[in-house]
């Protein structure tokens, strides 16, 4: 398909706002090769180093959110707003996009405004089953929203709303007949029931405490693990793990090779945010999800839910982690029926085209917009 138009993309902040948003440029490209395609994140933040990885313009604003731990810290945040908006009209006055994509994070609220302004269409992409204000305010103004989950026009218009799923890393997910390699790069035993424990792009404090408490647990019942534990936490766990656990922990700040991990995995452990429960639904492997409390509306609560209330996930809460999260997971570990059932139903709940679908929309919508 040849369409020749340009779209904007803008939000960031984590990998649950960057990875959807790649996957829908990607798809963009895939269907229309002539889109241009110009991303806006905010300066600073991680979506200004994954985005130009990944093969794509980005553009930073100077924005932040509010900050909840110190309100000093909030005092020049209506001046950034004010200036993030001025930026965004820059913006969209220079590149002239067809159709603005909104996926959450600090960036996205300033320029979707701005395109509201001028009168530029978009559309919003909520990942989460529980939508922000700014998203929801933006909601009036949007010509669609693709969303995730059930129930959504509790928050949205319910004639804008666009059931999708969310986007996800397809060469994370595609783990067949890859669990021999896995092994073999993790340097992990065969003989072993292996836990992958992943905190989010950022890491976890709370899950890195639970396996570090846990250590002679898991050296106990001959577990071994790939941790995941966040670049900003990586040293200082290093630092902290005995030698002689090298063989049975296997720790990084990041894991690039996702497909290998999930492939290598017989429980999997994680945070609760809305693209990565999209990628374990795909992968279909026994999950126990520990929702951050440190996030907006308790929406991974909400995230966590929809799964349990399926039978698809354990849910141990982040107050609890310290004491019951390695535990819950050996016991997992050792009841296979459980695991067969959790996997079943962890698949039937997966979206495999969320990302082409979307990009369809967009494109629909620009050919809307000449």
């Amino acid at each position: 398909m040849e369409t020749g138009k340009r779209i904007i993309i803008s939000g960031g902040g984590t990998g649950g706002h960057i990875f959807p948003a790649v996957s829908i440029a990607r798809a963009l490209k895939r269907i229309a090769p002539d889109t241009e395609i110009l991303f806006v994140g905010a300066k600073g933040r991680m979506e200004m180093e994954k985005v130009p990885a990944a093969g794509f313009k980005i553009i930073g604003l100077d924005i932040q959110g509010f900050n909840r731990k110190s309100l000093l810290k909030n005092l020049a945040l209506p001046f950034k707003l004010l200036n993030s908006v001025r930026m965004a009209n820059k913006i969209l006055r220079d590149f002239k996009p067809h159709v603005a994509v909104g996926v959450g994070g600090y960036a996205s609220g300033p320029l979707l405004y701005a395109a509201g302004n001028r009168r530029i269409p978009y559309i919003i992409q909520e990942q989460n089953s529980y939508a922000g204000i700014t998203n929801k305010k933006l909601s009036k103004n949007a010509f669609r929203i693709c969303v995730a989950f059930d129930h959504m026009d509790k928050f949205f218009p319910a004639e804008k709303i666009l059931l999708t799923g969310n986007p996800i890393r397809k060469e994370s997910v595609d783990i067949q007949g890859k669990r021999q390699e896995a092994l073999q790069f993790f340097n992990l035993s065969e003989n072993r029931k292996t836990i992958l424990v992943v905190g989010g792009s950022l890491g976890s404090l709370t899950l890195n405490d639970s396996v570090f408490a846990a250590l002679d647990n898991i050296i106990a019942h001959n577990i071994q693990v790939i941790w995941q534990c966040g670049p900003f936490y990586y040293e200082s766990f290093k630092d902290k793990l005995p030698g002689e656990f090298e063989s049975q922990i296997k720790l990084f700040p990041f894991l690039q090779r996702m497909d290998l991990a999930y492939a290598a995995a017989d429980v999997i452990i994680s945070r609760a945010g809305a693209g990565t429960i999209a990628e374990l639904c795909v992968v279909g492997k026994p999950v126990i999800l520990v929702p951050s409390p440190n996030v907006a509306e308790d929406h991974q609560s909400v995230n966590a839910n929809s799964l349990a209330s399926k039978n698809a996930a354990v849910i141990v809460k982040d107050i609890n982690a310290r004491k019951e999260l390695i535990s819950t997971a050996t016991e997992l570990l050792k009841n296979g029926a459980r695991c067969v059932e959790l996997s079943s139903n962890m698949k039937e709940l997966a979206i495999l085209d969320a990302d082409d679908v979307i990009a369809n929309e967009v494109l629909k919508l620009a050919g809307r917009n000449i």
